[in-house]
Order: C-alpha cells, then sequence, then structure tokens
C-alpha cells in the first residue's frame, strides 16, 4: 500500500467499535443505532455491560445479522467503570485483530453516519495515531460538551476552535494537532496500544481519559481533533465553575460519588511525570475556589484528603459519608 492507503501503525482499516455502558439501555440504543449505519461499518461492534442486563444483551445480539458488524457482548458482574469497560474492550478488539479501534459511550452518540469513515480518512491523510472528533452538545451541537483552553483562552463553540481569522476549513487545517477528547468517539490504531497500554482500570472513572491522553503526549505519537466531524454528548460544562473572573476555571461535580472519584484521581495524576508541573496551579485554583469564593473550609479539606489519597496510589471504592 502507498499515498494515503498506508499507515505506519495500520495494516488495514478493519476496526471494532467499542462502547461502554451502564444502566443506561435507552441511551445505549440510541447510540448503537447510529454506530451500526456508519458509511464504513465496522467489522466488530463490541459492548462491554458494566451492568450485566439480560435486556441489554438481547438488544445487542439482536443486532447481529448479514450487514451488521460481528456482535461481541460482554457482560461484567462487578462494574469496572469507564476505565475498565474500555480496556476491557480494547483487549479483546485487539484479539480479534482490529487495525483500529473506535470508543464510544453509553450516553453519547457519533453525529452521522460519516463519523468513522471521516476519522478514518483523516488518520491516514495526516498519519497520527489517534484522532478525535469535536466533541458537541447533544442538546445544542453548536456548542462543546467540555470547555477547552487554547493558550489562556477558553472556547465554548464548535466555531472557535479554528485559529483566529481562519472562517472554514479545509484539508490544511482540519486537525487540530496534540488536542483530544479521548473516548467520546476517539479512533486509535491498534498498534499504538503497544506503547500506550490501556486505560487504567484503577481509575474507575473521572480522570482516566486525561491520564491516557498524559501518556499520549508522552508518546510521541503524532494525534489530534478533526475539525469536521463531531460526537455529541450531554454537556459536562456546568462542572467548570470560573473562578478569577472568568481567566480561570476549576471543577466541582455535582455530588459526592463524583467529587470523590474526580479529586482523588485528580491527585493520582499530578503526581505522574508529565502533569507535576501543573501542581502549584492546582493547589491555587482549588484553594481560591473553596476558600475565597465559596467559603468553604470543609469542602477544602475534603479536597485536600482526596487529593492526598491519589497521591498515595489509595483507590479504595467511594463509600458514602467518606
Amino acid at each position: 500500500m502507498s499515498g494515503q492507503n498506508s499507515h505506519p501503525f495500520a495494516d488495514s482499516r478493519k476496526t471494532a467499535a467499542v462502547v461502554v455502558t451502564h444502566n443506561r439501555p435507552e441511551e445505549l440504543k440510541g447510540s448503537l443505532d447510529i454506530v451500526n449505519r456508519q458509511t464504513h461499518l465496522p467489522s466488530w461492534l463490541i459492548v462491554v455491560d458494566n451492568g450485566d442486563d439480560p435486556a441489554v444483551r438481547a438488544h445487542v445480539e439482536g443486532l447481529a445479522g448479514p450487514n451488521a458488524p460481528e456482535i461481541h457482548y460482554i457482560g461484567s458482574k462487578t462494574n469496572l467503570g469507564g476505565a475498565g469497560g474500555f480496556a476491557l474492550g480494547m483487549l479483546t478488539a485487539l484479539t480479534l485483530g482490529a487495525d483500529w479501534i473506535w470508543c464510544a459511550d453509553d450516553d453519547g452518540r457519533p453525529e452521522g453516519p460519516e463519523v468513522l469513515e471521516t476519522l478514518l480518512d483523516a488518520a491516514y491523510r495526516h498519519q497520527l495515531a489517534e484522532v478525535s472528533p469535536v466533541v458537541c452538545d447533544i442538546a445544542n451541537p453548536d456548542r462543546l460538551a467540555f470547555p477547552l483552553r487554547r493558550g489562556v483562552t477558553w472556547r465554548r463553540n464548535r466555531s472557535e476552535l479554528l485559529a483566529d481569522g481562519v472562517d472554514s476549513v479545509d484539508a490544511s487545517n482540519e486537525i487540530l494537532p496534540g488536542i483530544a477528547s479521548l473516548f467520546n468517539g476517539a479512533l486509535f490504531a491498534a498498534k499504538a496500544l503497544e506503547r500506550l497500554g490501556v486505560p487504567d482500570y484503577r481509575l474507575f472513572i473521572r480522570g482516566d481519559e486525561v491520564e491516557f491522553h498524559r501518556r499520549l503526549v508522552r508518546s510521541g505519537l503524532p494525534f489530534g481533533t478533526c475539525l469536521t466531524t463531531a460526537y455529541l454528548h450531554p454537556s459536562g460544562s456546568e462542572e467548570f465553575k470560573p473562578i478569577l473572573g472568568g481567566k480561570m476555571h476549576t471543577q466541582y461535580p455535582s455530588d459526592d460519588f463524583k467529587r470523590y472519584f474526580t479529586y482523588r484521581n485528580r491527585g493520582y495524576l499530578m503526581s505522574q511525570p508529565g502533569m507535576r508541573k501543573l501542581l502549584p496551579q492546582e493547589y491555587a485554583r482549588f484553594a481560591w475556589f473553596f476558600l475565597v469564593q465559596k467559603r468553604d473550609v470543609k469542602g477544602f479539606t475534603n479536597w485536600l484528603s482526596l487529593h492526598r489519597r491519589g497521591r498515595n496510589e489509595n483507590f479504595e471504592r467511594f463509600q458514602p459519608n467518606q
């Protein structure tokens, strides 16, 4: 193979779609409906069900047919979380011989039937080991599901991802290099996982994609976001609270369960190579948010405790009143 049909990390375009789900059957059906109608149809559809729900199994296995991917339903009696679910799904894809692994969540979906084909074409044209779509708000696709910072400016709209002064996307500027939202529609060359590994099961939820992004950056592999396609996902912007008049943001999830994993896992992340330089900023931002903006000493003390757990690699699961 030569030209745009060759790739340093793939011998073919055989793709496995990996979807992780847990107790969201209706959202999962919407996701799988779009995944199953891609113009580049995956060779395999792997669904890891952390709820081990017989109804989900029946629906997934019912998708099998002559014009459908080969179906692999994996019901887990243990909730592996997003991290463990994607790790198991990726390893399954490798055992099947996939050259590409396309990741999706149960509460999001590709914006249309050409997303996978667009990502694959972009990966070959730009020789990328990983390429992500833009992750947009499912309720308002013109807005980003998660705010993205470029330099010192936070971007919240899809149109703001273009460089200043650029009005349209073409082949020369379709990739935002070195930036990617992982697992929400992200496409990985399977061979790249030899250098990246698979997501860390210990993180369970929250921060597993950040930790994987850290590995991707440190690997030196080429990656980026393709601006010509999108993945739709419920907005997570409400968790990011502005501080210092909007010049910076900090994360404050809506409940104790999410805050536990978010802050504990951030403690672990900030102790890892490639992230330690951000630690002073981390302390400054959260101290300002809790002590100055919220005047919540108990909240700051809890944040410190969870951060310390992460640094000490204490990965016990959440217990109420922790």
